[in-house]
């Protein structure tokens, strides 16, 4: 994350107001991608009018030049844009402006002054004053846009990483979903990773991920599945039957019932960077309505040592890594069916 975002997070407490205010002042930190001469329209204006179209239900380039066009003057001013000093009025650049804007833009710099800006609206755990510093967790995972193919180009592809509590803190775009991988370090470089607990799908149970998380002070929680066999193997082998039980959780919702059971072993050696723990989680789901049972057996690893975390706390990172995507802070945008294709960007930006 550059220094000046970071800084502005630092600056910036967390309040439940003026929020639009203050994601202005982030914004400003995105590289104008114009040129010096011409900049009739200030970035930090076309950026958050751009964010509030989408808001409003633009899903193309075209509908979010309309929006804006179409803005009432009293959100025009809210927004940033200047009033015309003689008569007053509010003047809004014309939609293929904004398309050329857009499809300019830095998105990974958008991506990480939005997610700056969401990292400082959320409160830190502070612990009591006999207890040690809380872990922060933080969820990595990859998905694709919806609504951004279109024509032969493929879907775009994020990787992302979000706190647990819902803030996405950095979205990177690759090329394709095999990409995942080599992307893994490169995103999480730049944030601060001591004290927190990375927590990620069956992709990315891979000893340089787990050797980089040790390396900058952080802990891993990965699920290890048949696609690294010797790892598993050793994990699912274990006595769990002889092993007590550390958390259990039973829930009710969306028409069935769900129980589920975690326990732990430490390990002296595991073949694995920095692995102390291995796990397993074993879901028990019963439909309502149709009386369907199933049962699933998870096995994961951990960097934690025995006693670093509850059993509850493992069992909700574990909830999240198992059952929820990242969900991005961008929005696929596309060309409309009234833009023709000689009009039209020839990469729509996420």
């Amino acid at each position: 994350m550059p220094a000046a975002l970071e800084q502005l997070i630092r600056t910036h407490a967390p309040v439940p107001v003026a929020d639009a205010v203050r994601l202005r002042v982030f914004l400003c930190c995105v590289p104008d991608p114009r040129d010096r001469r011409g900049r009739r329209y200030p970035l930090v204006a076309l950026l958050p009018a751009a964010a509030a179209g989408v808001l409003a239900g633009a899903r193309s380039l075209v509908a979010i030049g309309e929006w804006i066009a179409d803005a009432p003057r009293w959100a025009l001013h809210a927004l940033g844009f200047p009033p015309d000093p003689l008569t007053g009025s509010v003047p809004t650049p014309h939609p293929a402006t904004v398309r050329r804007f857009l499809a300019r833009l830095d998105g990974d710099a958008v991506d990480h002054a939005v997610g700056a800006f969401l990292h400082s609206r959320t409160d830190a755990p502070h612990p009591g004053p006999a207890q040690r510093p809380a872990l922060r967790a933080i969820a990595v995972d990859g998905r694709t846009l919806r609504g951004s193919r279109h024509g032969d180009r493929p879907a775009v592809a994020l990787l992302a990483a979000m706190e647990h509590s819902g803030s996405v803190l950095a979205p990177r775009q690759v090329a394709d979903k095999s990409n995942e991988i080599p992307a893994f370090a490169p995103l999480l470089n730049p944030l601060e990773l001591t004290g927190t607990v990375v927590t990620a799908d069956a992709l990315h149970p891979r000893h340089e991920h787990g050797a980089y998380l040790r390396s900058r002070g952080a802990h891993h929680l990965a699920i290890g599945k048949k696609n690294h066999p010797g790892l598993f193997e050793t994990v699912r082998t274990l006595p769990w039957r002889d092993i007590a039980r550390d958390h259990y959780d039973r829930t009710r919702a969306h028409h069935r019932m769900e129980i589920r059971r975690l326990k732990t072993a430490a390990f002296a050696r595991l073949d694995y960077p920095g692995a102390r723990q291995a796990l397993q989680v074993v879901r028990w789901r019963r439909e309502m309505d149709t009386g369907k049972l199933t049962i699933e057996r998870v096995c994961l690893i951990t960097s934690l040592p025995p006693g670093e975390a509850t059993g509850e706390q493992l069992a909700a990172w574990i909830r999240v890594t198992g059952t929820s995507k990242t969900c991005c802070t961008t929005c696929a945008t596309g060309p409309s069916a009234r833009t023709t294709p000689r009009s039209a960007p020839p990469t729509c930006p996420a």
